[in-house]
């Protein structure tokens, strides 16, 4: 016998994962995970159409600076945020300081760069810098110039705006109809004409855009030889401990399943790691709430984040959206940090840290003695 009521369908481009028992998972309301390709249309993976393939009479450049041969999320957003801009015959360029790796060339292609122009990164050389900027800003023309708003990128985009003597608009959080929008002081906004230099704040555009850029990348440039007003002595690293957690580039973070705090501590000591916690192990008083890792805690964007035993709520993977490279340790390897994560350890964080403890001081050990 027959009943009106509808019957349920899964949807089969749902997200899921896979268990321990090796069959896919689909949480409902989650939208982090696989996908299977066959059925996303039945074809198979379908590449995004070229944005425009020319021909350009105008341009549009992003400077910025690679990380170890990638492009960090405020980079990509800056590229994203021309990619959007740029009409059907303006061509969007990518000069990037810093070692060529395919790694970057597919991320700015993603994020609908046309035309990528690479040199090497000479650390703070900033007269360097703008000579070689200045050179290709005056051969390519471009009608704007964007740099993400921090850091090596945000100095470098205030130099060059004073000393080619360009309008300029710093902390720019929207783009639109020829006019920008930017924070000031008390929490207002100001808005602008669209500068010819604009130093974009986080989140100004959307980096998962529907088409991608030509890709196509030119032979490493030379930069010039100028003389340096200020001399460079290096970097000296300040110890891990010392360091802020959103400035951290390597993160030990401790979650409910580590007991043995003085192991993890000691841990933290020998990789040279800033350490965090989830919002369990400081509720509980395991660790201070300066450590608190989250949406209710600190948002960081370290290189490496490892956790351990740290079972992945909503907001504390919210804290951890802009990390590189995430390692979970946890026994349940259906946990939510396993979907986010990189690499996931099914082993007891205890047992964990006790043999990765071991290897460390041993390699520490192995370098003095051969020193």
């Amino acid at each position: 016998m027959y009943n009106d009521r509808p019957i349920p369908r899964v949807d089969p481009r749902r997200p899921y994962v896979i268990g321990p028992s090796g069959l896919k998972r689909i949480v409902l309301g989650e939208n982090v995970g696989s996908r299977d390709p066959q059925a996303i249309g039945g074809h198979g993976h379908q590449a995004k159409p070229v944005r425009s393939s020319g021909p350009f009479a105008r341009r549009l450049m992003v400077v910025a600076h690679t990380d170890r041969g990638a492009l960090d999320e405020a980079a990509r957003e800056a590229l994203a945020a021309a990619a959007i801009l740029a009409g059907k015959d303006t061509e969007v360029v990518a000069l990037l300081f810093g070692a060529k790796a395919d790694t970057a060339e597919e991320q700015a292609r993603a994020a609908g760069v046309d035309r990528l122009i690479c040199t090497v990164d000479p650390g703070f050389a900033p007269e360097c810098k703008l000579a070689w900027l200045s050179a290709i800003w005056e051969l390519e023309a471009p009608e704007h110039v964007f740099f993400a708003d921090r850091g090596a990128d945000a100095d470098l985009g205030r130099r060059f705006a004073c000393r080619q003597k360009l309008s300029v608009a710093s902390d720019v959080v929207e783009i639109a109809s020829g006019e920008a929008r930017r924070r000031v002081p008390d929490g207002r906004f100001a808005v602008h004409k669209l500068p010819q230099v604009m130093l974009l704040a986080r989140k100004v555009a959307d980096t998962r855009l529907p088409f991608v850029g030509l890709g196509k990348t030119m032979q490493d440039t030379t930069l010039p030889t100028v003389d340096e007003r200020i001399r460079d002595l290096g970097t000296q690293a300040s110890p891990a401990s010392q360091l802020a957690l959103e400035e951290a580039d390597l993160i030990l973070s401790a979650g409910n399943g580590v007991q043995h705090v003085e192991t993890f501590k000691a841990l933290a000591e020998a990789m040279g790691a800033a350490t965090g916690a989830s919002r369990v192990a400081v509720d509980d008083g395991r660790f201070p709430r300066a450590m608190q890792v989250g949406a209710t805690g600190k948002t960081v964007q370290a290189s490496a984040y490892i956790a351990l035993g740290i079972s992945g709520a909503v907001q504390h993977l919210q804290g951890i959206k802009d990390c590189r490279h995430v390692i979970a340790v946890n026994l349940d390897a259906s946990a939510a940090i396993a979907k986010r994560a990189d690499l996931t350890i099914v082993d007891d964080c205890q047992s964990f840290m006790q043999a990765l403890l071991k290897l460390v001081n041993e390699a520490r050990a192995g370098k003095e003695k051969a020193a």
